[in-house]
């Protein structure tokens, strides 16, 4: 990220400001699985799921009355889930959800791992 912030810095300040300081949710993503990044990858769930309803709405010129629109788009919402594909990894979704950790997709046994470790001047040495 430095090497980003020295080659960027000067000519798009704004920009580079931006990213670093939403890093920290910019790189949020590699906390997870490497197996669900596809799905955090894209909206595309949430839009084909809409789309369907959208073009229904646009071929009968709206759904006439409100009752008649929620009830058009349930249906179409309900049909449209057996199409959907299933989560990668289903299994791990239990381990995100209880605060499992991950560093760079892969769970972390002991999180410990990602600390850095100290460096030569820090360490003591006793003498028994």
């Amino acid at each position: 990220m430095k090497a980003f912030e020295i080659d960027y810095g000067a000519k798009y300040p704004k920009a580079v400001k931006k990213i670093t300081d939403d890093l920290d949710v910019l790189l949020e993503f590699y906390r997870y699985p490497a197996e669900h990044w596809i799905h955090l990858r894209t909206t595309k769930p949430i839009e084909s799921t809409f789309t369907s309803v959208r073009l229904r709405t646009k071929v009968t010129k709206g759904p006439g009355s409100r009752t008649a629109g929620i009830a058009m788009a349930y249906k179409l919402i309900e049909s449209a889930q057996t199409r959907w594909r299933k989560v990668n990894a289903p299994e791990l979704v239990a381990l995100v959800r209880n605060g499992a950790l991950f560093h760079k997709g892969k769970l972390l046994e002991r999180p410990r791992e990602i600390t850095p470790p100290r460096s030569a001047d820090t360490t003591r040495t006793e003498v028994a």
